[in-house]
């Protein structure tokens, strides 16, 4: 509800606040999504969209699209934070939508932002209103919703998965903000130097909220000359900025951790320390790094060398000894060994055997010979010491007898040769 003092706040807004598009016609991105013929474009237009979920990074534009969504809904909509409101606010947002829609026919749209914060008990809440089209739900939110929000809301609303900007559109949103007059810097004797906005935008990895803040933070903070002219140069516009933005939220974690698995394992050592170093640069322990790289120097490399997780273990001892940055580097190196090492998931098979084995497997008697023969005086069948007699001991049984012809390494499974050459390999 607007007062006497909105105005001035909205004038004392963000200028990444102030620049949000009201209309579908000025919306930049997303347009796998909002392009002409998209499912979304359609039931606009149509007037028939329904409860939506909206995923994706920060800046992407997910609450702009929902505002102007329900706007173009002819609907009332209130707004909701999951971080600051609870049951009695969406009983309360419910209990006016239903008395509006009976004496007035009004749709509403609840927003609800960061809306994998809510609880169970609160998801809850807002279903039947849901179901019966009392309100229009729109949530949006960082973490995957198939993941964060329960099944039932899912279930009952369209998701749409929101990428990050190209720097095209991030610069097509700071070229608006640098003209606009009434809401943007369009006012301001303002000379921005060659490159400076593709700078800000290669910098901001797709966040329209961060590059608009960069870029209201490079004017405001910057002198005027004797003539009044604000003059951003790419020195002040990197500052501004800091550095680029690398945090990433549990999915990109999840991928990246799995493009670097893959990439061991795919005999890509470049593609290995690029996402090893994405990871680590985006803040996530190197010691995560460190113990995959040692399970996968087991299980892709194995017996085809096993001087892998010799290296992929000493690494790990030398990160927590030495720390960081100096660890990185022998974290690095085992990266190195691991992916190009020649592989073998012979070590994995067998495992996989082994467990079949054990289940299916009725009568696993140790074999005579084999038994401990310190605590009885049964008479057994002779164990032959395998040093005593090498080739006729690895013919002796050593398995169950129900499986006694069973062997796991008969097609998968070669042995070590430290001359062989160190080009990768499957086997």
């Amino acid at each position: 509800m607007e007062n006497l003092f909105s105005n001035n706040i909205s004038e004392r807004a963000p200028l990444a606040e102030r620049m949000r598009p009201e209309k579908l016609s000025d919306f930049v991105g997303q347009q796998h999504i909002v392009g002409e013929g998209k499912l979304l474009s359609r039931a606009i237009k149509a007037g028939k969209l329904g409860s939506c979920i909206f995923w994706g990074p920060p800046g992407t534009g997910k609450t702009t699209l929902a505002q102007i969504v329900a706007k173009s809904m002819n609907a009332r909509i209130c707004r909701l934070n999951a971080v600051s409101s609870g049951v009695a606010d969406a009983k309360a947002v419910i209990d006016r939508a239903k008395a509006e829609k009976e004496m007035y026919g009004t749709k509403t749209y609840l927003l609800l932002d960061e809306c994998h914060r809510w609880s169970k008990s609160q998801s809850d809440c807002v279903l039947e209103a849901m179901e019966k089209g009392i309100i229009y739900f729109i949530g949006t939110t960082t973490e995957n919703p198939y993941v964060s929000l329960t099944r039932a809301i899912v279930s009952r609303s369209l998701v749409f998965e929101f990428k990050p900007l190209t720097d095209e559109d991030i610069i097509s949103l700071l070229k608006r903000a640098v003209s606009n007059e009434p809401k943007g810097l369009g006012t301001m004797n303002l000379k921005i130097d060659k490159g400076v906005l593709e700078l800000i935008a290669q910098k901001s990895a797709g966040d329209s909220r961060k590059s608009l803040g960069a870029l209201e933070m490079a004017v405001l903070s910057t002198e005027p000359d004797e003539r009044g002219v604000v003059h951003i140069t790419p020195e002040i516009a990197s500052d501004c900025m800091q550095s680029k933005v690398l945090s990433i939220d549990t999915d990109m974690h999840y991928d990246m951790l799995s493009a670097f698995c893959k990439s061991l394992r795919g005999c890509d050592p470049t593609a290995a320390v690029y996402w090893a170093h994405r990871m680590i640069e985006s803040g996530v322990d190197p010691l995560v790094i460190a113990r995959r790289t040692i399970v996968h120097a087991a299980e892709d490399v194995g017996m085809a060398d096993p001087n892998a997780l010799v290296v992929a273990t000493s690494a790990l001892t030398a990160f927590q000894n030495i720390g960081a940055p100096e660890g990185i580097i022998p974290l690095t190196e085992s990266i190195i060994y691991v992916a190009t090492a020649p592989k073998s998931n012979a070590v994995v098979k067998a495992i996989a055997y082994a467990k079949a084995d054990v289940q299916q497997t009725h009568n696993d008697a140790v074999p005579a010979h084999l038994k401990n023969t310190s605590y009885t005086n049964e008479k057994r069948e002779k164990y032959i010491y395998p040093y005593d007699s090498p080739d006729f001991a690895r013919d002796q049984q050593y398995l169950p007898t129900e499986i006694k012809d069973h062997n796991y390494f008969d097609k998968s499974s070669k042995p070590y040769d430290p001359k062989k050459s160190g080009h990768p390999c499957f086997w």
